[in-house]
């Protein structure tokens, strides 16, 4: 539900001790709200955030956003276009202020090519997303929506983060509407609150 690769956080830091990898890898801060990739642009940097967590969406023809995944700590986007020279897939844009290490697509590659540790970490990233993506299809089959919810409203007290009901519908797949009837559901469940999740369902609702 919030991706996070502490592993690729930790060896992206220990790369800038070299005076090379320093000049190409900045570290820059962004604002809520701000896209750092574009679906359909052109791909010119890669991201891996160090602070505050983002949100991955496909925006369809006809206007509605699904959410993919929020991602967290360590965290790379832009890597899969970088690697097959394509457009960008989706869009990735801050939900919260975002500290993240800007990458430029060609020293990218380069990294790949001449760090093995780079590539073996990368290629972990990969196969790690792979595994998440399909155990959230198969998640989704096999539990009740409103379980579903409750892990969402869980994440947010967790991690002091405010999702609003419609990026909480795009990530369940649900319009508004079907939130709404879902969260009055979830807040009859007592078994399934904590008080945090009371508190945040008392604002939602």
């Amino acid at each position: 539900m919030l991706r996070t690769n502490p592993t690729f956080l930790s060896f992206i830091e220990s790369l800038l001790g070299e005076k090379e990898t320093h000049q190409h890898i900045k570290l820059k801060d962004f604002p809520a709200g701000y896209k750092l990739i574009e679906q359909g642009g052109k791909i010119n940097n890669l991201f891996i955030i160090k602070d505050g967590i983002t949100k991955c969406f496909i925006s369809e023809e006809n206007g509605k956003d699904f959410i993919i995944e929020f991602l967290g700590k360590g965290e790379v986007v832009g890597e899969l276009e970088a690697l097959k020279k394509i457009d960008c897939l989706c869009n990735v844009e801050t939900i919260s202020m975002v500290s993240a290490f800007v990458i430029p697509h060609h020293y990218f590659l380069s990294l790949i090519e001449t760090n093995v540790d780079f590539t073996r970490i990368l290629l972990q990233e990969l196969s790690t997303r792979i595994i998440q993506t399909s155990s959230r299809a198969s998640f989704q089959q096999l539990y009740t929506l409103e379980y579903g919810l409750t892990k969402l409203l869980k994440l947010q007290t967790e991690a002091d983060l405010e999702i609003s009901k419609e990026d909480m519908a795009a990530y369940l797949g649900i319009s508004v509407r079907s939130l709404n009837r879902t969260l009055k559901q979830v807040k009859l469940n007592t078994s399934l609150n904590t008080i945090e999740i009371k508190t945040l369902l008392e604002k939602l609702i």
